[in-house]
């Protein structure tokens, strides 16, 4: 599983999954040094000797969102065949990469605005989750552009800013086709 099973210590496997839950339940809100604590039922004092601040806390559970992201993402490419095209690769990954953020809005935002604190995260955890879409486009260039353009969707999609009667099944599929095209040239480049 690559950088995605870098070692925690137990207790902060514990601390991760209790922030987790907590952002997940209440929204970022509720991610406090003060609840997790609480949460752990241990006394807030405690918790600075696994975890030194907030931005560390936010740190963790950063890096558990992309572990379990990175797996869905590697899983949705494993069961694919291996001649599959760039079109079918990219419209299962933007599917697992929608319903995951559509399942986990607060994670997502989290995992998802702001700068990403890399110094904090295990090395190559982000690399290693974004290897899938890097292997269906066949450049990294790419792999950002699809990545822009899931983001864009998905953001808009939680935010509601989409009329009412829009087809986003249409819209995901207009932009997998445009980006597909260009990942086969991408492909056919490199071979």
């Amino acid at each position: 599983m690559g950088p995605a099973a870098a070692e925690l210590s137990s207790r902060q496997a514990e601390i991760a999954a209790a922030a987790r839950a907590l952002l997940e339940d209440g929204g970022p809100e509720a991610l406090t040094m003060r609840a997790v604590a609480a949460r752990l039922g241990i006394q807030a004092p405690s918790l600075y000797k696994h975890v030194e601040d907030k931005d560390a806390l936010e740190a963790l559970v950063i890096a558990d969102a992309f572990r379990a992201w990175g797996i869905e993402l590697h899983a949705a490419m494993e069961v694919l065949p291996r001649r599959a095209g760039p079109r079918r690769k990219l419209r299962v990954l933007s599917e697992v990469y929608r319903s995951w953020a559509l399942a986990h809005p607060h994670l997502y935002r989290l995992l998802t605005g702001g700068p990403l604190p890399r110094d904090r995260l295990p090395e190559g955890l982000e690399a290693w989750a974004a290897e899938p879409v890097v292997t269906a486009t066949g450049s990294a260039d790419l792999a950002r552009a699809t990545w822009a353009f899931a983001h864009g969707m998905t953001i808009l999609e939680l935010d509601g800013r989409f009329p009412q009667l829009a087809d986003l099944d249409a819209a995901w599929d207009a932009g997998i086709d445009a980006l597909a095209g260009r990942a086969r040239a991408a492909v056919s480049h490199a071979s």
